[in-house]
Parts: C-alpha cells; structure tokens; sequence
C-alpha cells in the first residue's frame, strides 16, 4: 500500500554530504521548489580535525565516516533512492590522503564523489540561501567544520565568493587550542576580504551545524517562544554580546547548555569567536539563522529555471493543502476569492503581506481532521512549528494566527501568548481580519470547491457585500449574515448580503 501522506514525485532523492565535522545523509521526498525531507541523519566524524597540523585525515575518522557511508548506501536502498548526489568538502580537498579516502568512499557508496572547490561551495552555499529565504540581501556565511565561505547576495545574484581556513576544527587545530592564537588569526584570515565590505546595515545569514547551536542555546537562554531555528534572528547587538560571553567562559558552565550536543560544544566558542568578529567587521543590521545550505543550495542548482521562480512558501502551503485539506481547489479558490476582497477593501497590504495570506488561505483547512475544539489548536501548532522555508518568525505567526482565528473565533485571549509575542498590532489586525473573512468563506462553501467564484465579497460604496448567484442562494442564512457582520465591523464598514 503507498503511504497517502506522502506527495506523488516518484522515488525520493537524496544527498550525502562528506563535511569536516560531520558526514550526514538527508532522503527528500523529491525534486520540488520546497522540497521536504523524509529522512536525516548525521555522524559527527571528525575529518578534519587534524588537516592543518598534520595534512592528512585522521584514520580513527575516516573509519568513522566510511562505515556511516556504508549505512547511509543501506539506508538509501531502504528507502527506494534513484538519483543520489554525494559532496564532499574543505577536509577532503585540503588533505594528501583525501584522494584515497574519496576513491574508498566511493566504493561504499556506489557513486560519484564531488569534492568540492572552496568557490563552488561557497556558491552553493549561498544558493542555500537563495531557495529558502525570501528576497535575501546581505552576506553569506556558511561555517563548516573546515573551513568558512562567505558570499555577498542580493536577490538571485551573487559576488564576492570566498572561502578561508575558520572552520571550528580548523581553527582549533591551526591554533592549538589556545583561543587567543585562534583570534589572531581570524583577524588576518578576514582582513581585506570583499565579501564583507558592503554588509554594514544588511543581514548576516548564517549557515552551518555550529552556528545552529548557539542559536539553539540562545532561544532557550532567552525563552523566545518559537523553537524554530530557520530564519531565527537576533540584533547584530546582541549577537555581539552574546558571542563573547559563550567565548570567554567554559561552555559547561552555560545556561541551558545540555540543549547542545556533546560533541558540538568544543567548537562554540571557535564559532562563536568568528561570529563576533564578523559582527564587527561587517556590521550587520541582524544575524539571520538558516536551516539551509549546501545541499539544499545543491537541489536548487538542479532546478528549472520556472521552478526556481516559484515562492517556496506558497509551493510548500500548496504540497501541504494537497495532502491534509477537504478539497485541495477550495484552498486555491479561496486564495482568489480573498485577493478580490482585499483589492476591494482599501486595507493597505504589503507583497510580503499578500503571501502570507494567500500562504494562510492555503493552510485554513490542514486541521479538519481534528475533533472541532481542537481544530485551531492543532492547525496553529503545526504552521507554527512546519519545516516552512520562504518565511520569517513574524510570517509563521500570522499564518498559524490567521488560521486559528478562522476555527475558534477572533477572541484575542484564546489565541497562544507566544504567537502573539511574535505579532506586531498591524499583523495581528490583519490575522484577525483574514479569520474574519475565512469564516464567512467557510460557512457559505462548506470547504467544498465551486462556491466562492459564485459568491464574491467586495466593498462597494462604502458597504461590505457578500453577493450569492441566484443558483447559490440557498446557501444565505442568517449565521452567514453574522459572520458578514463580525468582518464588516473589524473593517469599519456596514454588512449586507445580495441574492441576484
């Protein structure tokens, strides 16, 4: 039997990415715009833990990673992969023995091995960024194990490729441990280099493992509500601070510290140290956290070019409307059945507002397996906390907002404080007048596909109209009427509902 939560792309793909630090196998459900992972796993080898000092992989590690290699080819025959791409980056192109390796990890795994130059890495790097966050522009870093990558990017376009030996094991191995001689050479290593010369006011995104847990450790140092590390941002200010204390102490000793795994914590404070000079050097208006990086930046290098201008948020709200809603065409009517209101409204609305509507149109009914009382709960807790990419915090809110105010009602108590800590008063309006409308929608289709291009709400002259095609018009009642009022008086407009 094929599992029926799972969309039709055929055989899943997957990527093996051969990392200084770790070695990691991620199985996606296929080549899409958003594409979601359906497995993942990693092993922290190691293998470039002694690269500078000695040249050469060390052989415990490569033991390591080839027999990871070995379960990962099982894991990938477990899972029906066709088309399997396999990377592998600084450690393995930096090291003597690094050919043998690649030859002997080839054999385990049944492919071609890429290794990876330091520009192509640091392109894909950036292209990482480019698939998952919504017109990107600022600088890219991606902290490896080996070795760091920055980029500048500005939309689609990319300049200022560079790559330099910081990566957490490298730097600790040039230095010796000694965190005084690891910052000297990080200020060598990042002066004069392009790629941070025109960041000051923009983002920082930050990419890789390492970088990841000290996001980790500062959303549960500071009780931020969302646990959700893609697209994370912090202040260039407090980014700063919070590096140097994470750099000066024992990170045993750390608030929290027990959310990061044992084998990271020797490199927070490398990581962290790069991160603070970085802050300085660049300026940036924020540090951005991503979740995306090589091999997502990979998947989308394989795209068309038509895929490619597809909005990742709005192909993931589509793939998830597709498998959990009533009617799937419903999600879609409805996203132009609201456009036609809004256009009509005069409510000012942003292109980075429009999205998330129509993202939240898509979503409204991903919950209607639940039991009626729990239907805004459950659908919340799953935009708030999905593996969306295209979105920041505040977006995940709205939706997740928009969503619960269209099953439970728009009393402001009852939706979560953490999902309002993240709402500004315009977004939360907004959230509250999309619910508004999305009850009318509902009461009047049913969630059923074929009512709403019939039933169109406008306002006109001034009034809030909810008009019903004759052949439709035994879908008025007065709880329609209710609903129409609720959104007319959020809109400041009377309500009236037409039968013609």
């Amino acid at each position: 039997m094929e599992a029926q939560g799972r969309l039709d792309l055929g055989p899943p793909i997957a990527i093996i990415d051969i990392g200084s630090n770790s070695v990691r196998l991620v199985v996606y459900e296929g080549l899409t715009r958003s594409p979601t992972p359906i497995f993942n796993e990693k092993v922290l080898a190691g293998l470039g833990r002694e690269v500078q000092s000695t040249g050469l992989l060390a052989s415990d590690a490569v033991a390591t990673a080839l027999n990871a290699l070995g379960r990962f080819r099982a894991l990938c025959d477990v899972h029906g992969v066709r088309r399997l791409w396999v990377v592998a980056t600084a450690a393995c192109r930096e090291a003597r023995n690094g050919p043998a390796f690649i030859a002997a990890a080839e054999r385990v795994c049944g492919a071609r091995i890429d290794v990876l130059s330091g520009r192509r890495e640091a392109q894909l790097s950036a292209m990482g960024i480019v698939s998952g966050i919504y017109r990107p522009d600022g600088i890219v870093g991606d902290l490896g194990g080996g070795s760091l990558e920055l980029v500048d990017v500005r939309g689609h376009r990319l300049r200022h490729a560079v790559t330099l030996p910081l990566g957490g094991l490298a730097l600790r191995d040039l230095s010796a441990k000694s965190l005084k001689k690891a910052e000297k050479i990080v200020r060598r290593e990042l002066a004069g280099v392009a790629a941070i010369r025109d960041g000051s006011g923009r983002p920082f995104y930050a990419v890789g493992g390492t970088w990841r847990a000290l996001a980790r450790l500062h959303i549960w140092q500071t009780g931020y509500p969302l646990h959700v590390m893609h697209n994370y941002c912090i202040s260039a200010r407090e980014a700063l601070e919070f590096s140097r204390l994470v750099r000066r102490v024992d990170p045993e000793t750390l608030s929290r510290i027990e959310v990061v795994a044992d084998a990271r914590r020797p490199l927070l404070a490398y990581a962290a140290l790069v991160l603070e000079h970085l802050v300085r050097a660049i300026r940036p208006k924020k540090v951005v956290i991503s979740a995306l990086g090589v091999r997502e930046g990979l998947l989308y290098s394989l795209l068309d070019a038509r895929e490619r201008r597809k909005d990742p948020l709005l192909a993931a709200a589509r793939e998830l409307n597709l498998l959990r809603s009533r009617s799937p065409a419903h999600g879609e009517e409805l996203v132009n059945w609201s456009d036609r209101f809004m256009a009509s409204s005069g409510i000012e609305e942003t292109a980075y507002e429009q999205r998330l509507r129509q993202a939240a149109c898509l979503l409204a009914d991903i919950g209607w397996r639940a039991h009626p009382d729990y239907r805004g709960e459950q659908s919340l807790n799953i935009i708030a906390n999905a593996a969306f990419v295209g979105v920041d915090h505040p977006g995940r809110a709205f939706i997740a907002g928009s969503v619960f105010f269209r099953h439970i009602g728009l009393v402001d108590d009852d939706l979560s404080p953490q999902v309002r800590e993240l709402l500004s008063a315009r977004l939360l309006d907004h959230a509250r007048i999309l619910g508004a409308a999305m009850r009318v929608a509902y009461l009047v289709s049913a969630a059923m596909p074929g009512v709403l291009p019939h039933t169109p709400m406008r306002v006109e002259r001034g009034r809030l109209v909810l008009r019903l095609e004759r052949e439709f018009g035994a879908l008025a009642s007065e709880r329609v009427l209710s609903r129409l009022r609720q959104l007319a008086r959020l809109i400041g407009r009377e309500a009236k509902m037409t039968i013609a």
